[in-house]
């Protein structure tokens, strides 16, 4: 195995907790979206509840005994019998490009979680969240949440990527009534452009908690919008990814 040269998760600011120790997971089914990206289901035994906004850590071992591990967010509702794990397919990525080319149903993960006890939100508050490319995964485990809980007013949402192939989930989002910005593509009457002040001045309220997730640069960009917007920092939660080392 090679090291990986770019990670899915995590700068993230504020503590992680993890939860649990290692355990073996069955794959049931596996999706592939688009050519960039998989989607695995896993059978985890008894599994611990996880909160929209956590996320898990997969474990791979070579046969000459080296280790490697990522962490990906959780895509699933709490309540779904089945653990949903979205997965970027990244280049020369020897944890990504295993999941997305080899694991098949059937397979067992060695996965820990969940993990983080801040980015996370339990459906009871009101809430704003703007995912950028991989970072809108959570996201959809809080609209999912939300709308098996009957919470979707409590929620309002924004992502953005480079190209809908870029974005996770971008049917469901979209039929969520959560703003959708492509800044390469014209996408359903929207130009092509990054996400602005005014898409998310509507979905912004006084009292709610704002969750930012993406790479650095759109973080920095997305955390600026809601502050812009009236968003007290103190009332952000901001999720970061970055490069593995």
């Amino acid at each position: 195995m090679t090291d990986e040269p770019l990670h899915p998760r995590l700068l993230a600011a504020g503590p992680h907790v993890g939860t649990g120790a290692w355990r073996t997971a069955t794959v049931v089914e596996v999706v592939h979206p688009s050519p960039r990206a998989v989607i695995l289901r896993l059978r985890v035994p008894d599994r611990i509840d996880h909160l929209p906004g956590q996320h898990y850590a997969v474990r791979l071992t070579a046969e000459d005994g080296y280790v490697a591990q990522r962490s990906y967010s959780v895509a699933s509702a709490p309540a779904d019998p089945l653990l949903e794990l979205w997965v970027e397919r990244l280049v020369d990525g020897e944890v990504s490009g295993f999941l997305a080319e080899v694991v098949e149903p059937g397979d067992e993960l060695v996965i820990r979680g969940p993990i983080g006890g801040w980015f996370v939100w339990d459906g009871m508050t009101p809430a704003v969240a703007v995912g950028g490319g991989s970072g809108a995964v959570p996201l959809l485990a809080m609209l999912r949440h939300a709308q098996a809980v009957g919470a979707t007013d409590r929620l309002r949402l924004a992502v953005a990527a480079r190209t809908l192939d870029d974005l996770p989930f971008p049917d469901e989002f979209a039929a969520a009534g959560a703003v959708v910005a492509l800044s390469r593509t014209d996408y359903e009457g929207r130009p092509a452009g990054h996400l602005t002040a005014a898409e998310v001045a509507p979905l912004l309220r006084p009292d709610a908690t704002g969750f930012v997730c993406g790479s650095t640069p759109f973080a920095e960009f997305a955390t600026q919008l809601l502050v812009d917007g009236g968003l007290p920092a103190a009332a952000l939660r901001v999720e970061r990814f970055g490069p593995s080392g």
